[in-house]
């Protein structure tokens, strides 16, 4: 089989999102984004040029795929193109027919960004949240035991108010669900961000980052991305960017309902950014106030010991 260009592409769907979480922009009002949806055709054309240059694509850079109208029709779409689907979603909306769309062959991941409950629903009982979640993952686990599924816990380094309880009832009803010892769970954040339950069911564990901004100060101009070698984004007006962390589309190398995805990657402006990674430069002014690149270089703490947060 002949090697894929990029390992995914993150191809927005819709950035509306149905809750408003304090760790990402998508909460945020008046950002300057028009909120929309790709439409299915526009999806279906993209879908079929991405391809022959991708493993998977991303249903996801910012808003709640699960609240695309046609989220089937998106699916159908992978499904013909035959471009295995990565879905990231916040649970929340899976009633319906959903948690079917989800069982469909060609997705290939599902992570539920379990830390997104706490942030909207702080007073909230989790479980009818959770027994949700947990029986589509029953499911899964018999009809597609092939289905890797993540249950998200992005808060590790308590990046929250001092007041939060750092996702406990959650952490007790996994616990609970699927028989586990919390004192048991090591993670390191460099090596091994997931920890097997069973199957391909995975805890997965991170911490919080900044979100790169213009308005953001300049932090240096050398480092390394995988942006436009290992993925890249696209979002639902149709702007290609180079990494999925633009979420105001601030470094647009081209619009992919106008201009083919060969002749976005292929322009000057892709290939300088290319190179400047390449020579561990950074060329544009938003990777500039990135954060998030210095995880490609700096040592990340020791493993922690999970069980320590439950009792913060």
């Amino acid at each position: 089989m002949t090697q894929k260009r990029f390992k995914r592409v993150n191809v927005e769907i819709s950035n509306i999102c149905n809750l408003k979480c304090t760790f990402c922009p998508s909460g945020e009002d008046g950002d300057g984004v028009t909120k929309q949806v790709m439409g299915v055709a526009d999806f279906e054309r993209v879908i079929r040029e991405l391809a022959p240059l991708t493993e998977e694509v991303v249903l996801h850079l910012l808003g709640e795929p699960l609240g695309h109208p046609e989220f089937s029709q998106i699916i159908s779409a992978c499904e013909t193109a035959g471009v295995p689907a990565n879905i990231v979603t916040n649970g929340v909306l899976m009633t319906g027919d959903r948690p079917a769309q989800l069982l469909r062959p060609i997705v290939r991941q599902v992570s539920f960004s379990l830390h997104s409950f706490e942030d909207n629903f702080r007073d909230s009982d989790p479980r009818v949240y959770f027994r949700r979640l947990q029986k589509f993952i029953d499911e899964a686990l018999i009809a597609r035991p092939d289905l890797y599924i993540n249950l998200r816990l992005w808060d590790i380094d308590g990046i929250m108010p001092d007041d939060s309880k750092l996702n406990i009832s959650m952490r007790t009803l996994l616990a609970q669900a699927y028989e586990f010892d919390w004192a048991d769970v090591r993670v390191d954040l460099r090596r091994r961000k997931n920890w097997r339950l069973r199957g391909r069911l995975y805890l997965h564990f991170d911490s919080r980052f900044e979100w790169p901004r213009m308005e953001h100060p300049i932090r240096g101009d050398k480092g390394f991305c995988h942006g436009l070698t290992g993925h890249f984004g696209i979002h639902a007006d149709g702007t290609a960017v180079p990494c999925c962390l633009d979420h105001k589309a601030d470094i647009k190398l081209g619009n992919v309902f106008e201009t083919s995805v060969a002749e976005i990657l292929a322009s000057p402006r892709a290939k300088n950014i290319r190179d400047g990674f390449a020579r561990g430069d950074l060329v544009e002014d938003l990777c500039r106030r990135c954060t998030f690149i210095t995880r490609f270089g700096n040592r990340l703490p020791e493993p922690q010991l999970i069980s320590s947060l439950m009792t913060r």
